[in-house]
């Protein structure tokens, strides 16, 4: 089945699965989407951070915290969650807060929002605290009959639990949902063109977006007048108005128009590259006919940490005298399969899948010297690998559609380790647009 043209701008050219999509919608409720952390953190009675449960409907995590920090009048950087959750969406999560104690919490009062106090730590809540997150997702308006969706599920369920799993793309969140342009950014900085790259990232319009916003990119993209181009552009579009008012201050300046951006997203351009390479190359493995799921002589696997997770940082080449027991390790969950997210210091497989590795850079001009990013070094990434395999068994039920009448709706169950998206799991379900499931 052909896969939406806004997906093959990101590298992904196929499905893994060969079954007919569902089709119908997300998000029709916030209450459709219901995400649940999974941490490996114990609370106590003792220590400087107030540990909190957060339970919101239908916020943005960093909305949220910028406006807890006002009524608590602190500096929202006392504020610690272990990962940011979709807006629209039912999300429960741990956050801490830095020296505050629970009565101040007990009289905040916010719409959509629950704070339940769990006890005191003496260390923050932190990204190494999430072990992944357990996703109730509700698809509905689907069109074919609350049978035929279960028959068409079953199926698609078989298939996904014969391969082990679903390919662990980056999805379009990864890239800008509505303008998918940060990987083109990235490259362009690994090329090192910065004028290109914020060019790109200031001016590109992209289909997806409102005419006016096309019509104010289009302007500044032709005439590189950014004086009168922050007349027309949206006060929303906050980043590139910045990056203008330093250019306009600062003529000729590209690299030090990104140093005005955040540091996450100035940070993310380059990734964004690296996972584009990363999901072309999945892609590639996908179509040789290897497997997800089981090590060729070549392939590098990483092995599991102690919270039962991946951990790049431990590697190990295979070889024909030790691809048996490492396919062993990985039917047992305790090794997984890489492809790289290529950088300056990057570990290449070797065999088939190294060739298939070294295909892919080279058919993108890809020089890994680029990734060392001398103008702006914070950009600078010496690369990883990552598990090709996002391991996942859906549990999934089937009903009449009582907000859509006459269609069904499909309520599918599973849980996924932290930096995995949910989207990549229910592509292969639905078969949509990936802005339909947004």
């Amino acid at each position: 089945m052909e896969v939406p043209e806004i997906e093959k701008q990101i590298g992904i050219n196929l499905y893994s699965t060969d079954t007919e999509g569902l089709g119908g919608q997300l998000r029709q409720e916030v209450e459709d989407f219901i995400v649940k952390e999974i941490t490996n953190r114990e609370e106590g009675k003792d220590g400087k951070y107030l540990i909190l449960e957060l339970t919101k409907r239908d916020w943005d995590t960093h909305h949220f915290t910028r406006t807890l920090a006002k009524i608590l009048q602190i500096s929202q950087k006392r504020i610690s969650v272990a990962g940011t959750k979709d807006k629209r969406a039912l999300t429960t999560q741990k956050i801490s807060i830095f020296d505050v104690d629970a009565p101040e919490i007990e009289k905040i009062h916010l719409k959509d929002v629950e704070l339940k106090v769990l006890g005191r730590s003496r260390k923050s809540v932190e990204l190494g605290d999430l072990w992944g997150n357990e996703f109730v997702i509700t698809i509905r308006d689907i069109a074919s009959s609350p049978e035929k969706t279960g028959a068409m599920l079953e199926k698609t369920n078989s298939e996904v639990l014969a391969q082990g799993g679903v390919p662990n793309f980056f999805g379009i969140q990864r890239f800008g949902s509505v303008r998918p342009v940060t990987h083109l950014v990235g490259k362009a900085i690994v090329e090192g063109d910065f004028e290109k790259a914020a060019m790109l990232y200031i001016a590109e319009p992209f289909p997806e977006e409102p005419e006016e916003t096309k019509a104010a990119r289009q302007f500044v993209k032709e005439t590189r007048d950014f004086r009168e181009g922050l007349k027309t552009y949206p006060l929303r579009l906050g980043h590139e108005r910045a990056m203008m008012n330093h250019l306009i201050s600062n003529p000729e300046d590209y690299s030090g128009a990104f140093g005005v951006l955040p540091k996450n997203l100035y940070r993310m351009f380059v990734h964004a590259y690296q996972s584009y390479i990363y999901n072309m190359i999945l892609c590639r493995r996908i179509e040789s006919g290897i497997p997800l799921n089981k090590a060729v002589e070549g392939d590098i696997v990483c092995f599991r940490n102690e919270a039962g997770l991946p951990d790049s940082s431990k590697t190990e080449k295979v070889s024909s005298e030790t691809v048996n027991a490492m396919n062993r390790l990985i039917k047992h969950g305790r090794a997984f399969i890489t492809a790289p997210l290529p950088g300056f210091n990057t570990e290449f497989a070797s065999g088939v899948p190294g060739e298939i590795e070294s295909k892919v850079l080279k058919e993108l001009g890809v020089s890994l010297e680029g990734f060392n990013v001398e103008e702006f070094p914070e950009m600078s990434s010496k690369g990883t690998r990552r598990e090709v395999l996002l391991q996942v068994e859906p549990k999934f039920e089937v009903a009449e559609d009582e907000l859509n009448p006459g269609k069904s709706k499909a309520v599918l169950e599973f849980m996924l380790p932290k930096g995995s998206y949910a989207t990549t799991v229910l592509r292969e379900y639905m078969k949509v647009d990936p802005l339909q499931m947004s």
